[in-house]
């Protein structure tokens, strides 16, 4: 065993990790940064086949990442030996060795059992049919994502944190998901029925089906063809195949998979084999400095069961590695509980819970709000003798978590009216009301939890060191490295001491990129890149993240880099551009062609209601004055397409961030009060600016009279006729938070009219960031409206011209993404259900309401198929 410069006065001792996890890494981190290495050799033995991973960013695989992504630093290796693939199975307290898997026995001073825990599997009948899984190692990542291949639908049991992340799993794979969940509502422990009604309205807008008080009762299997035979997973699990779940009402759900996220157990029979003490409901009891009634053994992490209880977070795992590398240092630190607040962001929903969550303790009250259409839904509790805020549940908008989560933790004062506290932002309420933000906090307040690094640290860093980015920030006090739900607060201290400081502030894309987004969309466009890969490789550094990634593929889809699924772009595309076409909460498609200006001839009317009825399509006129048609199946997108792009149609571009439509009023041609014809006007913009990717989707209209019938003022931009001209309305914006357009110019003619567009809408797409449309983006715009005006209306920066030919090359070389996909053979292929069958989407069934086709409720589905004589399913498809 390799070994630090040994000091011969010193006598060595041996520690015995018994796991390789988070927490047990950090344990020997820990020691290694406190100079163990002249004290102890360290024996570490990794159950798993590879060294320590971020398990947190396990679900970061279904969306591309690697394996070598998401592993943790390795740690110091002269004091340490690692054993990979090999486990403790037993221990010998008395001649103090442990046995491991392969036969090894290793002498000990100390052990510290971090064998963290297991995914608890209910014992339903079917649980170990092959396509049923669990969802803890990159192992069981790899064998969902390769059983998914031949899969159309998946169930996933469990719906508190970790199985709302798997279902997310699912939904990256292509699968329809079911989440089913015994409790009364989704994450139990985390939200109230208030909040868990706000995340289940947004879950299930993402398609997902969820089924909350339901027990599962039983696995439906059905007989691999071929008996025995059939693929190796199958061979080792027995010929029963996973063909859906029946729940305990008698619901049958059809599927091909069964993800098992219902809670974890602590991993705690190797101590119970070693006659150590465990709890009633398990876990290995440990005092407050995280040791046995065995002096000679620890248990760190999601295996131990201190301060009264086990727990499941990262955190508090790091937590007790500080304390045991310190006693084992010859220390005293304690472990005496944890902050167990939590703000999370799953399926794309914001999820936060801080302190008396449910308000459990006397003496408490709540306020709440809630918005059913958002939906969004914020509770605090707070304490009626004095109003201070105590604890609280954030669903769909989580601002002010970080001020709200330290007010309860003490760390802030409380604001005299903490009912302005419970609104979200832009609710009009002003900043004073909601606290003093960060510049508030304590100096002892936690900033990152999992690195347990506080205020005072961080800006000592800054202050001290030297320190000016976050990057910097995260280097010299870990902050940061560990779930990364700090960042953004992080982020914040650093702009906000550096301020303070009066030092320029980074605006860095992030650590990847030196630049700012609009330095990179410049790079790109002068260098004439066209891949993410080549942007990284000539000015970046490391694999790029989640932040740079998505930006980087909004520049590159604005400055018109190809056809946007090509093999280069499509993975960095957003979901719905992947099949030119908005993915329905039932799994079908829709279909949108481009009617510019609202008008449309009776031929291309009548060729819209053919492809309906043909293909059995829900048909809506919307309120931007196109018709959708609703419930297409991926396999039908072509040949739909085929006959619009015969009529004469193209691609509206729903899908897309993009420009949607120009909307318009009948102006002059019809309406008696028009004053310009509004009509022709709308075409030409739509037809001028169609395809037009930008950071955000692009609304628009033209109104022939003051009387605006067209609703030009809640645009992104809008032309209302007068009698002198247009005039010009820029970012306004429907949605959660209305707001009004301004009124950049007046009485323009046409030609200055489309120029002035086309300076504004470039400039936008060069400055705004990813997913901010025109409203936001103005209101934090430095000089607001007076500096917009200047740019584009007044040239001041002298780029008008440069702003001009970007929006004339886009209309030179703009193409129907629909017509080039039928063009080529290649890309039709892609719209398929199954990657290895012709078979069609089974799970979609339709009833007529209306007169139209619209997606089955639960109730009104046919009962699922039962299995055949053969014990072959009847509905093809199913469990495939």
């Amino acid at each position: 065993m390799a070994k630090l410069g040994s000091m011969a006065s010193t006598p060595r001792r041996t520690l015995v990790v018994a796991g390789h996890g988070m927490v047990g890494q950090r344990l020997v981190e820990t020691l290694a940064e406190r100079g163990a290495a002249d004290r102890w050799d360290v024996v570490v033995f990794g159950e798993e086949p590879r060294a320590a991973y971020d398990r947190v960013a396990l679900s970061s695989l279904f969306a591309g990442a690697a394996p070598d992504d998401i592993a943790l630093p390795s740690s110091p290796a002269p004091a340490l030996t690692l054993h990979l693939g090999e486990r403790v199975v037993s221990i010998d307290r008395e001649a103090h060795q442990v046995v491991s898997s392969a036969g090894r026995r290793v002498a000990y001073h100390a052990l510290v059992l971090a064998t963290g825990s297991a995914p608890f599997v209910p014992p339903i009948p079917g649980h170990d049919a092959a396509g049923c899984f669990v969802y803890r190692t990159i192992e069981d990542v790899e064998a969902i994502k390769a059983w998914a291949a031949g899969c159309r639908v998946g169930v996933v049991i469990g719906g508190g944190l970790l199985g709302l992340e798997a279902a997310n799993a699912l939904r990256h794979l292509g699968l329809v998901t079911h989440v089913v969940e015994l409790a009364p509502r989704l994450m139990p422990v985390q939200v109230d029925d208030g909040g868990g009604e706000a995340l289940r309205r947004h879950i299930q807008a993402l398609g997902v089906t969820v089924h909350t008080g339901c027990r599962s009762a039983e696995v439906l299997t059905w007989a691999a063809r071929g008996g025995a035979g059939g693929s190796p997973e199958t061979k080792a699990r027995g010929a029963r195949r996973v063909a859906g779940l029946r729940l305990d009402d008698g619901t049958e759900l059809v599927a091909g998979m069964v993800v098992f996220s219902a809670g974890i157990r602590p991993r705690d029979e190797l101590a119970r084999s070693a006659g150590l003490e465990v709890g009633q409901r398990g876990g290995v009891v440990v005092d407050e400095a995280c040791r046995t009634p065995d002096p000679a053994v620890y248990a760190i992490g999601e295996c131990a069961l201190v301060a009264g209880r086990t727990w499941g977070l990262v955190s508090p795992g790091y937590q007790m590695a500080r304390v045991v590398a310190d006693r084992l240092m010859g220390g005293e630190a304690t472990f005496t509980g944890a902050d167990c607040s939590t703000k999370l962001k799953l399926l794309g929903v914001d999820v936060a819970s801080f302190g008396d969550a449910h308000g459990e303790a006397a003496g408490t009250e709540s306020l709440t709000f809630a918005d059913a259409r958002a939906p969004v839904y914020r509770k605090l509790v707070l304490d009626t003798s004095d109003g201070r805020v105590v604890g609280g549940v954030l669903v769909g908008d989580a601002s002010g978590y970080t001020e709200l989560a330290a007010m309860a933790q003490g760390f802030m004062t409380t604001p005299s009216e903490p009912a302005a506290l419970v609104l979200p932002v832009g609710a009009g309420i002003s900043t004073g009301a909601r606290g003093a933000g960060v510049a508030g906090l304590a100096g002892c307040s936690t900033i990152c939890n999992c690195e347990n690094v506080s205020k005072d640290a961080i800006c000592s860093a800054i202050t001290d060191d030297g320190v000016t980015d976050v990057a910097g920030v995260k280097a010299a006090t870990r902050a940061g490295t560990g779930c990364g739900g700090c960042l953004p607060l992080l982020a914040d201290l650093v702009a906000d001491e550096l301020g303070r400081a009066g030092v320029a502030l980074s605006n860095h894309l992030c650590e990847h990129f030196a630049y700012s987004r609009q330095e990179l969309f410049d790079i790109i466009r002068a260098e004439e890149l066209f891949t993410f890969s080549d942007l990284l490789a000539r000015r970046g550094t490391g694999r790029g993240c989640e932040v740079c990634k998505p930006a980087v593929a909004s520049m590159l889809a604005s400055l018109g880099s190809g056809y946007i699924l090509d093999a280069h772009q499509a993975g960095l595309q957003d979901t719905n551009d992947h099949f030119l076409a908005n993915l329905q909460r039932d799994g079908t498609y829709s279909v949108v062609p481009r009617v510019p200006g609202g008008e449309i001839t009776p031929a291309r009317l009548v060729v819209l209601g053919e492809v309906a009825r043909d293909f059995g399509l829900y048909a809506k006129i919307t309120g931007a004055q196109r018709i959708d048609l609703l419930g297409a199946r991926v396999h039908q997108l072509p040949a739909i397409w085929g006959r619009l792009i015969e009529a004469g149609f193209e691609s509206g571009h729903a899908y897309g961030k993009a420009l949607r439509t120009v909307k318009s009023c009948v102006g002059t041609n019809w309406c008696r009060y028009g004053v310009q014809d509004s009509t022709a006007l709308a075409i030409e913009l739509e037809l001028r600016y169609r395809g037009l990717r930008s950071p955000h989707k692009l609304k628009s209209a033209v109104s022939g009279c003051s009387r605006e019938c067209a609703e030009a003022q809640g645009k992104d931009f809008g032309v209302i006729a007068t009698e002198r001209g247009w005039n010009l309305y820029v970012c306004g914006n429907g949605g959660t938070r209305p707001q009004h357009g301004v009124l950049l110019a007046s009485d323009l003619d046409k030609e200055t009219l489309v120029a002035t567009i086309d300076r504004f809408l470039m400039f936008y797409i060069r400055t705004a960031g990813r997913l901010e449309r025109t409203a936001p983006w103005l209101n934090k715009l430095e000089g607001g409206l007076d500096y917009l005006r200047r740019v584009v209306v007044d040239d001041a920066l002298g780029i008008g011209a440069e702003l001009e030919a970007a929006m004339a090359h886009h209309v030179a070389t703009y193409q129907c993404e629909w017509k080039a996909t039928l063009d080529d053979p290649e890309r039709v292929a892609r719209f398929t259900h199954f990657v290895n069958s012709d078979e069609v989407d089974p799970d979609v069934v339709m009833v007529t309401e209306r007169g139209q086709p619209r997606p089955a409720y639960d109730d009104e589905r046919p009962a699922p198929p039962g299995v055949g004589d053969q014990g072959v399913p009847v509905m093809a498809g199913a469990g495939r």
